[in-house]
Order: structure tokens, then sequence, then C-alpha cells
């Protein structure tokens, strides 16, 4: 049970490290991807806007929104997870911009009208 108990500390501590360690590799990796996605999601978004655009890649647009609010969603569980205290994080300032940009792709499943919310996804910028 003590390995057990060892090895999960460990692989959350890695994982801690390479999300809140941007001087290491891993971590500057990290960061480079995330700012990836964020701009990605960004463009999507702004692209998406324009009716033209909206018309004729709607569907590439539909695809983009769900793979980032999935990567998104999946990034905010990992840094739950590595942390000892999730729900600090979770009412943080950073917690709240990350729940603030996956909420509106997940609301559009149950309510008309939400997508007008991914806007909210700009708050990324502000990590």
């Amino acid at each position: 049970m003590q390995e057990s108990h060892s090895h999960k500390k460990s692989w959350r501590h890695k994982i801690f490290k390479i999300i809140y360690h941007s001087d290491t590799l891993a971590g500057k990796w990290f960061d480079i991807l995330l700012i990836v996605f964020i701009i990605g999601s960004v463009l999507t978004i702004i692209l998406d806007s324009v009716n033209d655009f909206h018309n004729r890649y709607g569907s590439i647009f539909y695809f983009l929104e769900w793979f980032f609010t999935i990567i998104f969603t999946f990034e905010f569980i990992i840094r739950l997870i590595s942390i000892r205290r999730p729900m600090r994080y979770v009412f943080s300032f950073f917690g709240i911009v990350d729940i603030l940009s996956i909420l509106p792709t997940y609301l559009s499943l149950f309510v008309d009208g939400a997508q007008h919310l991914l806007i909210l996804r700009i708050l990324r910028i502000l990590r």
C-alpha cells in the first residue's frame, strides 16, 4: 500500500512540475502548447464570428470548438488532480477563467444560444 501511495504521489508531483514549473523543459513545452491552443481557440472564435467564414467553414469551426474545449477541460482536470487543494484553484482567478472558457461549449448542449458565450474563451488570453 505504501508503494502505491508513493507512486501516486510521485506521478502527481511530476504532473505538478510540468504544469506549474515553467523553468523545466517539460514545463516550457506545456506552456508553449497551451499558448498555441489558446491562440488557436481565440482565432477560431474570431473567424467563426465572420458570417462568410461561418457559412463556409462552420462545421470545421464546430469541430475545433469541441477540440479546444476537450483540451482545456483535460488541462483543468489535470491541474486539479496535481494539487493538494483543488477547490482553492477552482475559486482562484485562473480557475474561474478556466471554467468560464470551457462552460459555454457544454452549456450549448442544453441551452439554445449558449454558443454566443464563447467570447468568454478570450478570457484565456489573461493566463
